[in-house]
């Protein structure tokens, strides 16, 4: 009979027929007449070991020979500790492989008293969030992101990696509440759907994104797993779990790479701050506090954005000729010498010829040297051709004399003279204030037109007073650059990548110039005038052309009714997009209403965000951004509480207000959605609108319902019609839709 399930009370007829070596040294599940309170057991045991570890740290004394060395051993216990810190809501462990004798990975596992397992015959492993030790060193829980852990995630009855059992356990809260086994060797035991895996994913939630180390996917543990030395792009339908694959990808490159990845560091770059507000709890939960978070106006912060470009000019500014157009803009300020340096010392005179001076400028600017450090290389190379005449005049001058040269007032003078210092915030007001110097440098890389829709129509008085867009403030991140190389990380995760512009994909490359990427997005998702058209052009602009793409179409967290509502758009919107397809077995609630004016549209929308309330989890009203001032009017008539995406406390309420513009790469359990008219109706053309609504229908874990008194956008329903294929089977469960 099928034995993949086995809930608390167990089957213990099926005892575990090896002796396992259990490393907790706490009584063999599979030797009680109840393995789920033994199972429990090791759990309390785990966690006491766990505050042991966390006690030995916080014991230990920070003395270093000198005051640094005092103060970086205090860093590096703190972080230990707090890394060890133990969360009373989350499950320390999650699942447990018991291996056959004869065979197992031959990965080594750390931590384990100095033994090396080459192959784990016969061994049992807990899998968890962090690695637990036990006094004498022998792991009692194991990383989900060590080698031995992998076969929790991979192994199947074809191929079980010397696995013979495989145990999910279930939870609620941290109390450990049921468990299944799958014996993986057993050819007599047939495949059944895994009611905790799936009830993990489908669990209600209020508050940040949780971590998914319980519900890795296989296709999702080969990008997470993927080698430090390459760059993924995830393309990733609504609810395949993309972002979260991308901030597992840190979490194990962390501690695969820890040494190197430490010194390089991990940046994690969102679309805003409310996104990410809401998966700011991963890494840490997790154990990684390393990984630094920001969005793409905190990287290039050398200006202060107060102003938005309208759409083509935002467009304008981000495409990649700009680059081109910054690169002749600086180096113009390169000038031929007019005259010779000449550098008295004491009673004599050294002259340096204008033309050798010429040539040295031409051999540095040959070496292919940022801006800055050409800079800083012609004084020593003037002072170099001035020793060059002293030896000729019968001098033997070493290094300090050449030292001495170069920061001499004569030599410092002219350098500035025909290399003179540059700020980019000054040159890229310039390029926007006066059209000569643009039209210089713009000439054969953007027409007459173009020029002039890049031009201030009134230029400011000053850069300072100059209310700069971010499409600006990109512009002068890229002027930084060519003047002095941007510090690259080890490794970053870029998501909601496919809104981003060419050149704000090169500020992002610059980050990772020397690391690598893992690039997070979905084409369908593109809602900006300047969004990706194909990824293989976005790796390029990344400065990662040879990164390779993955495509996650399997949704685990959008229903099936809910994601075949929102494919109808994809024809329209990316029609060379595999469809999403939900690999739940609920396919969630899906209502569509249609009310007779406005008046009763909000009406109905107040009373399905109460409908949503009354059940678990969290609830998202998504509206056009225009109309959030009327939804939050009504909802505040009708006493419902609530908080706004964007402001303070929006991560942990039960209710969001929504403005369709920020709903991108969240999700709710349950989602109120306001007149997809209007949303389409709010972006600058057809096309960026429907896909905007994509996004909007897609954020929905449990339920949808979609509320308009205007009529539905044709694309999503012909003839203005709700399609009785796609809603017939929510119809028979609501009478609500109509």
């Amino acid at each position: 009979m099928p034995t993949h399930e086995t809930l608390g009370p167990p089957d213990t007829s099926r005892a575990d027929p090896l002796d396992f070596t259990d490393h907790a040294g706490s009584t063999d599940p599979a030797a009680t007449t109840d393995p789920l309170t033994a199972e429990q057991a090791h759990l309390a045991a785990s966690r006491d070991a766990l505050r042991r570890m966390r006690e030995r740290t916080e014991s230990l004394e920070a003395e270093g020979g000198n005051a640094v060395s005092t103060e970086y051993l205090k860093a590096t216990l703190y972080r230990r500790a707090r890394s060890l810190a133990d969360d009373p809501s989350t499950p320390l462990f999650f699942g447990r492989l018991d291996y056959a004798p004869g065979a197992g990975p031959t990965e080594d596992l750390p931590g384990a008293r100095g033994r090396t397992h080459s192959a784990h015959r016969g061994e049992r492993f807990y899998i968890g969030r962090r690695h637990v030790t036990d006094a004498e060193g022998d792991p009692m829980v194991v990383d989900w992101r060590a080698g031995v852990s992998r076969p929790f995630y991979r192994a199947t009855r074809s191929a079980p990696m010397g696995v013979q059992l495989r145990r999910r356990f279930g939870f609620h809260h941290a109390d450990l509440t049921a468990y299944e086994d799958e014996h993986l060797t057993d050819r007599s035991e047939t495949d059944a759907a895994s009611s905790i895996l799936e009830t993990e994913i489908e669990r209600p939630r209020v508050g940040p994104m949780r971590d998914i180390v319980a519900t890795i996917q296989p296709e999702q543990d080969d990008i997470v797993r993927a080698d430090l030395a390459g760059t993924v792009c995830v393309q990733g339908a609504p609810g395949t779990g993309k972002t979260a694959v991308g901030l597992h990808r840190a979490a194990f490159l962390l501690y695969a790479h820890r040494d190197q990845l430490r010194r390089q560091g991990v940046l994690v770059v969102g679309p805003n701050d409310s996104f990410l507000r809401y998966i700011g709890d991963v890494l840490p939960a997790l154990g990684e506090i390393e990984a630094r978070q920001s969005t793409l106006p905190e990287l290039v912060g050398r200006v202060r954005i107060r102003a938005e470009d309208p759409a083509d000019v935002a467009t304008l500014k981000g495409d990649a000729r700009l680059a081109e157009v910054l690169r002749r803009a600086v180096w113009s300020h390169l000038r031929a010498p007019a005259e010779g340096l000449v550098v008295p010392r004491g009673a004599r005179r050294f002259r340096v010829p204008a033309y050798e001076v010429s040539e040295i400028l031409g051999g540095i600017r040959d070496r292919g040297v940022r801006y800055g450090a050409g800079r800083t290389i012609l004084p020593q190379r003037l002072a170099h051709a001035v020793l060059l005449r002293m030896e000729a005049d019968g001098d033997s001058p070493d290094d300090r004399v050449q030292n001495s040269v170069a920061r001499s007032r004569p030599v410092r003078a002219y350098a500035d003279q025909v290399w003179p210092a540059i700020d980019p915030v000054r040159l890229v007001f310039r390029l926007l204030s006066e059209p000569a110097f643009l039209a210089e440098h713009a000439d054969g890389l953007l027409d007459e037109d173009e020029q002039a829709l890049l031009a201030w129509a009134r230029p400011p008085r000053s850069a300072g007073s100059a209310r700069w867009s971010l499409a600006d403030a990109v512009l002068i991140d890229e002027v930084a650059d060519l003047l002095e190389r941007t510090p690259s990380l080890g490794h970053v995760v870029l998501d909601e990548a496919q809104d981003l512009s060419p050149m704000q994909l090169r500020t992002v490359g610059r980050r990772c110039s020397t690391g690598s990427a893992t690039v997070l997005g979905d084409l369908a998702q593109a809602t900006t005038p300047w969004a990706t058209r194909a990824w293989d052009e976005a790796l390029a602009h990344l400065g990662k052309p040879d990164g390779h793409v993955e495509e996650l179409t399997k949704g685990f967290r959008v229903p099936a009714d809910v994601i075949a509502f929102a494919a109808r758009l994809l024809p329209h919107i990316a029609p060379t997009l595999t469809p999403p397809s939900s690999v739940r077995r609920s396919r969630g609630d899906l209502e569509v209403v249609a009310a007779a004016d406005p008046a009763a549209a909000l009406a109905a929308t107040v009373d399905g965000v109460r409908a949503a309330l009354d059940r678990p989890g969290s609830v998202g009203l998504i509206v056009a951004d225009a109309q959030v001032g009327a939804l939050r009017a009504a909802l505040d008539r009708a006493g419902v509480p609530y908080a706004q995406l964007g402001e303070e406390g929006d991560v942990d309420a039960r209710l969001d207000v929504v403005p369709a513009s920020l709903a991108k790469g969240l999700e709710f359990d349950h989602v109120v959605l306001a007149e997809p008219a209007r949303i389409v109706a709010g972006e600058h053309d057809e096309v960026t609108g429907l896909r905007r609504l994509y996004v909007c229908l897609t954020r929905a874990v449990t339920s949808l319902r979609v509320v308009h008194a205007e009529p539905l956008p044709r694309q999503l329903t012909p003839l203005g019609e709700v399609p009785a294929d796609v809603i017939g089977a929510a119809a028979d469960r609501n009478p609500l839709i109509d």
